[in-house]
């Protein structure tokens, strides 16, 4: 099964290249790779352009920073793999546990598998309690809702058969596209799991971008689209 794979991009020139590296060298036979540029203005898109535009399959820039949901929007858009997954242009988690993450569809037991941060034995960055506190919180507060068991509802990491992604219309244009997708795939019948993955997760001096503010519209988001949609 072919896989695609869908990088959204926003500031990231520290570490573009090396995860455009380490997602070339996953052991997948059959990959595309998607790479959306929101509109940076750090020199990623000169990166983008110079040196690894030969080596991905489609680069698509945006005319104006939109945010991650609109990103990704625009790339499960373009994908073309019979499963879809979300990498972040961060280091914050390896893409060498994609086929970990990934194994349950191909096993044909899962239409959407979740990447948890808080389940499994491997190795994790000690960082914010209260970032920490923040995600099981909004977890919770959506599982409550969703009626599913999931431990991280935040999670970058999260695996689609491309004919679900594509069959949802995604309205959030941020970090509310995280508690949106739940939502709506909690309504559709779906088999959903959840694998134990690594984080390696980076301080806002290394460039982390959610906030408060952030978290404020994943609780709005939670209720608009368990209740409104």
């Amino acid at each position: 099964m072919k896989l695609s794979i869908v990088i959204p991009c926003y500031n990231e020139s520290a570490t573009i290249t090396k995860i455009i590296e380490m997602v070339l060298g996953v052991d997948y036979g059959s990959k595309e790779i998607i790479v959306v540029d929101d509109f940076s203005t750090d020199g990623t898109r000169d990166i983008l352009n110079s040196g690894i535009k030969d080596k991905v399959d489609r680069i698509v820039y945006h005319e104006r920073n939109l945010g991650k949901g609109a990103a990704l929007r625009t790339g499960f858009a373009l994908a073309t793999g019979d499963i879809v997954i979300v990498q972040d242009a961060d280091l914050e988690y390896d893409p060498n546990e994609i086929p970990m993450v990934i194994a349950p569809i191909l096993a044909g037991k899962a239409d959407v598998v979740y990447g948890s941060r808080f389940i499994g034995g491997s190795a994790h960055r000690v960082l914010f309690f209260w970032h920490m506190v923040g995600n099981k919180l909004l977890t919770f507060f959506s599982n409550m809702l969703t009626n599913l068991n999931l431990t991280d509802m935040e999670t970058c990491y999260k695996a689609f058969r491309r004919d679900v992604i594509q069959s949802v219309r995604i309205e959030e244009d941020r970090f509310g596209f995280e508690p949106e997708i739940t939502a709506k795939i909690s309504k559709m019948g779906l088999s959903i799991f959840e694998v134990g993955i690594s984080y390696n997760g980076r301080t806002y001096a290394e460039g982390k971008k959610i906030g408060w503010k952030d978290g404020i519209r994943t609780f709005y988001c939670i209720v608009k689209y368990n209740f409104f949609r």
